[in-house]
């Protein structure tokens, strides 16, 4: 049984290779009510120009439970030909007061606390807004792209095989990052954390910069770095959008990836107080 819902767009991840649908994005956002929803597969660049949603968008899309996944807040779209209908959109007007209305109606400060919610059977949370109290540093470390490079093998050789795609053909697979982002931070009990980011933009920033530099990684890097530390970090009021991975909710000490940001500028008149 499906349900037309209505969600604010807050996370759509970098890009990942899948056999069953070529490339799929990880997409999540909050409902009116301030609850969290994730809606997977969505396979974003082959959708038609009018469905290419943007953060802070509001969209209605018919979903149903994703009953292969364990994770309370996991949707999909009901059909392959599921439409997305965007419906309204949350500007940056006053210091992004109408996106902080529902993106902080439920704040997590305390990560140990977040990962025991995760892990608990009955609950199993696997989306929060989180607020770190510090952040330390923001690094880049050599990607691995054994597991890309042999997906990547297998979408090609199915491309071969058949023709259901054909409509495709003239639209490459998605780049891997030569690198993989990471905060480094700590909760309000002091525990230090370093974290994977996986958001789309921090990607579109990398390639970008890419272009910008004829190629230069180390100047696409740190430019990344500069925009992610230097400025989010130091000048924006900084929050995270923290998800689970499926395969790994249960299996790694801490389950969680940041899959985006969330970065008013700080509020200075609040700071005197």
């Amino acid at each position: 049984m499906y349900q037309s819902k209505t969600v604010l767009i807050t996370v759509k991840t970098y890009p990942s290779l899948s056999q069953k649908y070529e490339e799929t994005v990880c997409t999540a956002g909050l409902l009116e009510d301030g609850s969290w929803i994730r809606i997977y597969p969505i396979a974003f660049r082959y959708k038609d120009y009018e469905e290419r949603y943007r953060k802070y968008n509001w969209v209605k899309i018919d979903l149903e439970k994703n009953e292969n996944d364990f994770r309370p807040e996991s949707y999909r779209p009901y059909s392959a030909d599921s439409k997305i209908k965007i419906v309204g959109n949350l500007d940056t007007s006053n210091n992004w007061q109408a996106r902080k209305d529902i993106v902080l109606q439920d704040v997590d400060y305390d990560l140990s606390k977040l990962i025991c919610q995760a892990k608990n059977k009955s609950r199993k949370k696997s989306l929060a807004t989180f607020k770190p109290s510090e952040i330390v540093d923001f690094i880049a470390e050599p990607s691995e792209s054994k597991d890309y490079m042999q997906k990547k093998k297998q979408i090609i050789a199915k491309r071969k095989q058949i023709s259901l795609f054909k409509e495709r053909e003239d639209l490459n697979l998605v780049k891997k990052l030569p690198f993989d982002f990471k905060y480094i931070f700590k909760d309000c009990k002091g525990k230090e954390s370093r974290m994977l980011i996986i958001d789309w933009e921090l990607g579109a920033l990398f390639w970008r910069q890419l272009d910008k530099y004829d190629g230069d990684e180390k100047k696409a890097k740190d430019d990344v770095i500069k925009k992610y530390l230097d400025d989010f970090a130091e000048t924006k009021d900084l929050y995270f959008f923290l998800g689970t991975t499926k395969s790994h909710h249960f299996i790694s000490k801490n389950p969680f990836l940041i899959l985006g940001t969330f970065t008013p500028k700080i509020d200075r008149q609040l700071k005197l107080f």
